[in-house]
């Protein structure tokens, strides 16, 4: 496996193309996967792996699902692009509306990263206003102005902002202090286009809000006539929790099924301002792909009241074992999402976060991976149990985290 990432490094910045998956932050070098199955992945050596990783959320289905593969394969036959409408598109789009909160209208992109570009700027063509509000360790996607202070793979690599950001760009952005009332009043004004966040943070790890706190984040917004944008590229369509209206939210993972796709959604009003119905313009070649919309259907009708009851148990369960094992890890969990902190209670804020021992995770990881668990190779991450992840996957990684527990 190390002649592959020779090979990669000569011809990809870090040998991946995504800065998590070198693995770097758990000191080892990464895996490559030969393929996928239900709730397993193999590598190009052979070792089979329980994967709590799931492609980072989007498998909520587990690998390579048959209803999935075959809707795939079924679409591919017929053509792989039209750049045109196709029905499928308007399918997806009306089950987003039908299952996503605060959802009246949808565009479909490609990238959370895409989405969340696409209705900041609605936000700020509706409100005539340029500031935008994040929260330190919530995580947008790689949108220049919203990477400071960002979580996930920035946290992992300890960068706290990116060269090649300008200086105007991030003047545009104010940062607060997730589950600090006072910090948002600090912050949120008559200058503000929205205010982001994660309802359910999962890029510092799993850091839930304190209870009321997104309700006052409605009102924070209401008061000065600012947008409440939700970022539920993670949680969306994944986790059932109480959110209050949202004049957009930002969708991805779950919707593509394992594909490409993602989507930017919210009053019909505001919808209505992007191009071709209004002058806010955003347009996407491979937007709607025939192959992603019939990978995200397959994979939506998959998701009913029992598959969720599953989903939740099975988190529960894994959670729970976890916790068990060691004081000194705190086990935070949601529906379909956990993150075992390494820090004797649970972090409610980026600051707190990072305060984890870090390297004891990383040997922790590493430790799973020597006992063909594959966990996240950050801190800052979730894990993502599926609905292909059983009892006794659930078991090997209980006794896989005793093991390498004790070697702490």
């Amino acid at each position: 496996m190390s002649g592959l990432y020779e090979e990669a490094l000569e011809v990809m910045p870090g040998g991946v193309n995504s800065p998590v998956r070198s693995m770097a932050a758990i000191g080892r070098d990464p895996i490559f996967i030969e393929r996928g199955e239900g709730a397993e992945i193999v590598d190009v050596d052979g070792n089979r792996y329980v994967d709590w990783v799931c492609s980072w959320g989007p498998l909520i289905a587990g690998h390579a699902h048959p209803d999935v593969v075959a809707a795939v394969q079924s679409a591919a036959a017929r053509g792989t692009s039209y750049g045109a409408p196709t029905s499928r598109e308007t399918d997806l789009a009306k089950q987003i509306v039908e299952r996503m909160p605060s959802v009246q209208m949808v565009r479909l992109v490609n990238s959370g990263t895409e989405a969340t570009m696409s209705a900041l700027r609605v936000a700020r063509a509706a409100t005539g206003r340029d500031r935008i509000v994040k929260f330190a360790g919530h995580y947008h996607g790689h949108v220049d102005g919203l990477l400071a202070a960002a979580g996930s793979g920035l946290a992992t690599a300890g960068i706290p902002a990116s060269p090649g950001v300008t200086q105007a760009q991030a003047a545009d952005t104010a940062i607060a202090t997730w589950n600090d009332r006072a910090s948002v009043e600090g912050v949120v004004d008559e200058s503000v286009a929205a205010l982001i966040c994660e309802p359910l943070p999962a890029n510092m790890g799993l850091v839930p809000a304190d209870d009321g706190f997104l309700d006052f984040l409605r009102e924070a917004t209401e008061r000065v006539g600012a947008l409440l944008v939700l970022d539920e590229v993670i949680s969306g369509f994944r986790c059932q929790l109480e959110r209050p209206a949202a004049d957009l939210v930002v969708m991805g993972k779950v919707i593509g099924g394992g594909l490409p796709l993602a989507a930017y959604g919210g009053r019909e009003d505001l919808m209505r301002l992007v191009a071709p119905a209004g002058d806010v313009y955003q347009a996407g070649t491979l937007s709607g792909n025939p192959l992603a919309t019939a990978a995200g259907l397959a994979t939506l009708r998959l998701l009913d009241d029992d598959a969720y009851a599953r989903l939740r148990a099975t988190s529960e369960r894994l959670a729970t074992g976890l916790a068990a094992l060691d004081e000194r890890v705190s086990v935070v969990w949601r529906q379909g999402l956990l993150t075992p902190f390494f820090r004797g209670t649970a972090p409610r804020n980026y600051d707190q976060a990072r305060a984890c021992e870090i390297e004891a995770y990383a040997a922790f990881a590493r430790g799973l991976l020597e006992r063909g668990v594959y966990p996240p190779a950050s801190q800052f991450e979730a894990w993502f149990p599926s609905l292909a992840h059983t009892d006794e996957h659930v078991e090997q990684a209980i006794e896989a985290a005793k093991a390498a527990l004790s070697e702490l």
